[in-house]
């Protein structure tokens, strides 16, 4: 009983989370005016997060669970940190996290990933990295000898994004990501993780 409330707990999560964000498109999209700033002035920090969702899959080298199956993940949480080396090339820290359940369990694979960011043009950029893969227990999930291990490993992330609405220093872009990662487990074993997913990035720049 507890594990059904559980679920239908996440499901209104992701819900509310849907709906929050495409009421912040709406609105945002809406604000836009004939004044709206379109420079490609772009110089100093970059700080973004982004919601969204999309698939996972997860091989357990102990035969577990395979890549036969996939599951759908929601994005927490999803940060990029970086700075602008000139208005088109920046270098950055991707942090990117995916919810996905195990064996009855939340967890989260995702990273810290060194990477770069291009823009190809003044909307459309390009983004790639690899670095540090991370799968742990979901914070609110925690459950002691039973989901509260931590593995490491490495991981390679690659994702583009088109900024649909720009103002100031403040962009909002649609985006997609694949993240390829492969963490260490006790007894020599491993565990594999192929995710691709769709969102909205906010940035400011």
């Amino acid at each position: 009983m507890t594990s059904i409330k559980m679920k239908t707990i996440k499901k209104q999560i992701l819900l509310n989370m849907a709906c929050a964000a495409f009421a912040l498109v709406s609105s945002t999209t809406y604000a836009q005016d004939t004044n709206a700033e379109t420079t490609t002035k772009r110089n100093g920090f970059i700080i973004e997060f982004a919601v969204g969702g999309g698939i996972i899959s997860i091989e357990d080298s102990a035969g577990i669970q395979t890549f036969d199956k996939s599951q759908g993940t929601f994005v927490f949480p999803d940060l990029k940190l970086g700075h602008m080396l000139n208005e088109n090339f920046a270098i950055t820290v991707a942090m990117p996290g995916n919810i996905y359940e195990f064996q009855d369990n939340d967890r989260n694979f995702g990273g810290f990933i060194p990477s770069v960011q291009y823009w190809v043009k003044d909307r459309w950029w390009i983004h790639g990295g690899i670095g540090l893969a991370i799968d742990s227990p979901a914070l609110y999930d925690i459950k002691e000898d039973i989901n509260d291990d931590w593995n490491f490993g490495c991981a390679f992330m690659a994702s583009t994004g088109y900024e649909i609405y720009k103002k100031r220093n403040f962009a909002l872009n649609v985006q997609s990501k694949l993240v390829l990662g492969r963490v260490s487990l006790e007894g020599d074993a491993h565990r594999d993780a192929a995710i691709f997913n769709i969102g909205l990035g906010f940035s400011w720049l």
